[in-house]
């Protein structure tokens, strides 16, 4: 709740639907962060670097201080925040940078997705649904790997129409 409150300008109350949604939302990101952290990110030099430098930015602004619970729920958002970029990059961003073979491919058999319209002329949007499949991919693979079990009861709890 901490977490939706504060992605929801201090929204208190939410429908049972939109919590589910921004909840799956959440373990996909949660999942991502374990993946990262399987394949060794978090101990990446440049990684602990950048969380460093960050944390003292934090701690120089004096709005906040290693004691208070807020800190460590920033902290700790940022860390994961980081560390979901850096997996995207490996695992979606680099793989369309890198292969435009696969690119074509995607279109080819997706081509009924767009019109008629020419590779050149549809690229970008191409390259979008190409990263979002890539990403489907992955979410999927993460959700077979890794059991996620969400307590219903609990969720409609939390939901204030």
């Amino acid at each position: 709740m901490w977490v939706y409150k504060k992605n929801h300008a201090g929204v208190a109350s939410a429908s049972y639907q939109d919590l589910a949604a921004y909840l799956n939302l959440y373990i996909n990101f949660k999942l991502k962060v374990m993946d990262a952290k399987a394949m060794g990110l978090d101990a990446d030099t440049a990684y602990k670097k950048e969380i460093n430098g960050y944390e003292d930015a934090l701690k120089a602004q004096k709005k906040t201080s290693p004691k208070n619970i807020e800190y460590n729920f920033i902290m700790n958002e940022y860390r994961e925040g980081v560390l979901m970029f850096n997996v995207s990059e490996k695992k979606i961003w680099s793989k369309v940078q890198d292969d435009e073979t696969q690119i074509h491919n995607f279109y080819s058999k997706n081509a009924g997705n767009y019109a008629g319209k020419s590779f050149e002329d549809v690229r970008g949007q191409v390259i979008a649904d190409y990263q979002q499949n890539l990403e489907d991919q992955w979410i999927k693979s993460l959700r077979a790997k890794y059991t996620v079990k969400v307590n219903d009861d609990e969720l409609r709890k939390l939901a204030k129409p």
